[in-house]
């Protein structure tokens, strides 16, 4: 039996999700090995959230013993950051919080001037709002439902090897508004789902011929731990106008 394996976690999929379907699979494909696969302990090293999609290590049998020394991999992603607006989980699986101002479409950032390289160094990121990490034995994510987040957030230093921008478009609210429903309903479990959908088509039902979002097309490799909607928050901020990842792919792992 292998000790390792490389799956492909789904938009939507919880890692666990994906580990079960890859178990289900060896043991349909592999029947003279079925009780083995069956009974065979499992784990995976280092989570993706349920909107981002990509490569995802298990470790089978006796290698479940050395995750620690997995967790360490580097990775690298391919991420969408959508210009302009804010979201209380950095990414499209949260709530609007620009408040009452008007979403500002079509802003004047210019993507081919945006440098990004300054965040090409090693730095302390917190954790985001909503996220698998524990403070005190809860998630962040039960917290900031309750409103009890702490003022300061855990941190962890990460590092950002390297940083390209890889491509740019614009994209209407109409587009923007189908893409972003089409990956919550991929969703499943209580994630405020419905709540946020609302929210979603409150403020991007502008009319077919309304100005454009910015989207920009990044390529990160990293240091184990580094959360690229955090990163797509920070761009957002220092730009002046918000930001959120639209989409998160983990492209490799080293």
């Amino acid at each position: 039996m292998i000790k390792t394996a490389y799956i492909y976690k789904k938009l939507g999929e919880t890692p666990l999700q994906a580990l079960e379907h890859f178990r289900s699979v060896k043991m349909k494909s592999e029947p003279s090995e079925r009780e083995a696969w069956e009974a065979a302990p499992m784990t995976y090293a280092g989570r993706l959230d349920p909107m981002a999609e990509g490569i995802l290590l298990i470790l089978i049998g006796d290698e479940c013993k050395k995750k620690e020394a997995y967790l360490c991999l580097d990775k690298e992603y391919e991420i969408e950051v959508v210009l302009g607006i804010n979201t209380d989980t950095y990414d499209a699986l949260g709530l609007v919080t620009n408040g009452d101002k008007k979403i500002p479409v079509r802003n004047n950032v210019d993507l081919t001037k945006i440098d990004l390289t300054k965040y090409r160094r090693r730095y302390i990121q917190k954790y985001p709002p909503y996220s698998s990490k524990n403070i005190h034995g809860k998630p962040p994510h039960s917290l900031a439902r309750a409103g009890n987040l702490p003022d300061e957030m855990p941190q962890k230093e990460v590092e950002i090897y390297s940083i390209e921008n890889i491509g740019t478009e614009s994209i209407s609210p109409v587009m923007l508004l189908e893409r972003i429903e089409k990956k919550i309903d991929a969703v499943s479990g209580d994630f405020r789902q419905d709540e946020i959908k609302r929210k979603w088509s409150e403020v991007l039902s502008f009319s077919k011929t309304a100005p454009l979002f910015h989207l920009m097309k990044i390529k990160v490799t990293c240091s184990s731990g580094t959360y690229m909607r955090s990163l797509a928050d920070q761009i957002g901020k220092d730009l002046g106008v918000g930001a959120f990842a639209l989409s998160i792919k983990r492209t490799a792992l080293y």
